[in-house]
């Protein structure tokens, strides 16, 4: 996937995948952040276990009649009633399930990102063994039996920046014995913002920083010199000021100072030379490392420009601009 690339999820290889069916899919099972299933919205078919199944009914009864053995017939009867209750079974354990789309995590690129999403049931009914996930990522298993509603967590694998669309969740059930597999595809509408990967860019230089802005502070422990001050019973006698005392014969204390909360800006023309999404990865970095201190910091890109701030807001609004900078379908 190349830089710019940004939406992820692909379908199972051959039929599936062909633009025919998935026009057809998008006509039968439109994209909603809700939906419930029905005869319209879930496909079933014997698995390989069914088929093989399916095939032994088949020799069963075509050696009944070879041998005219009502034995034989009757197994093969109450077999084959099995095989349609058991299909019967499977539609059941998705028809009436409700699936809609909970909160989408944001993630750095390289990371999974987190999707939830919400099953429910109405009524009696109970459902087992319900298979949720998307292609080639993990799937989770769901049973809905005493509690009405369930969230599950669903990861997607992430390769690069961008707002990224898992695409068609799969949802799926074998139960109960396995001789059929009904499932469905649901577009519930998702998306989750990818960050760029942090790269590590050093510290914030000095060059950067807007300095003598903030509020001025005396502080303990702070190493910055700011003055001088007379000295008052009860001052510490580390900060005694003994050079100027010689020289005036006054008892001065030294005062220590730090200017909090600097602006700081992130600007896109400190990595002159790198490509774009270096640079991008670069002011990640330092977004995620200033937002663990008390600075305001401010992002310059090229047409774009956020006032310093602080706080998660302020972090994910600078995150996303980074994520989307220059993509063409924000």
């Amino acid at each position: 996937m190349n830089s710019d690339a940004h939406q992820i999820g692909q379908k199972p290889g051959g039929f599936w995948e062909t633009q025919r069916f998935q026009r057809w899919l998008n006509r039968r099972v439109p994209p909603a952040d809700s939906i419930t299933l029905d005869q319209k919205t879930i496909f079933i078919l014997p698995t390989r276990e069914g088929l093989s199944f399916g095939v032994m009914l088949m020799l069963m009864v075509v050696a009944g009649i070879n041998y005219q053995n009502s034995l034989i017939f009757g197994s093969a009867f109450l077999l084959g009633s099995m095989f349609m209750i058991a299909m019967l079974h499977t539609f059941r354990n998705l028809s009436g399930l409700s699936i809609r789309a909970g909160n989408s995590r944001a993630a750095f690129a390289g990371e999974d990102a987190e999707f939830t999403v919400i099953i429910s049931r109405y009524g009696d009914r109970v459902y087992e063994a319900i298979h949720l996930g998307w292609p080639d990522s993990l799937h989770r298993v769901a049973d809905l039996v005493e509690e009405e509603e369930t969230k599950v967590r669903l990861y997607v694998a992430t390769t690069s920046r961008g707002l990224l669309y898992p695409g068609r969740l799969q949802i799926q059930t074998f139960y109960p014995v396995g001789l059929f597999r009904a499932w469905s595809w649901v577009d519930l509408d998702m998306s989750a913002v990818i960050y760029p990967r942090p790269i590590f860019a050093g510290t914030v230089p000095a060059a950067l920083n807007s300095i003598n802005e903030g509020e001025l502070l005396n502080r303990e422990g702070v190493d910055d010199f700011y003055g001088l001050k007379e000295y008052h019973p009860g001052d510490a006698l580390r900060h005694l000021a003994w050079k100027s005392y010689a020289r005036t014969n006054e008892l001065l204390t030294k005062q220590f100072a730090a200017f909090v909360d600097r602006r700081v800006w992130l600007d896109w023309e400190y990595f002159v030379g790198m490509d774009r999404e270096n640079r991008l990865s670069r002011l990640s970095f330092w977004v995620v490392e200033l937002s663990k201190s008390s600075d305001e910091y401010g992002l310059r890109l090229p047409g774009v420009e956020i006032s310093p701030g602080r706080g998660s807001a302020h972090r994910e609004e600078v995150l996303r601009t980074l994520a989307l900078f220059e993509l063409d379908n924000q």
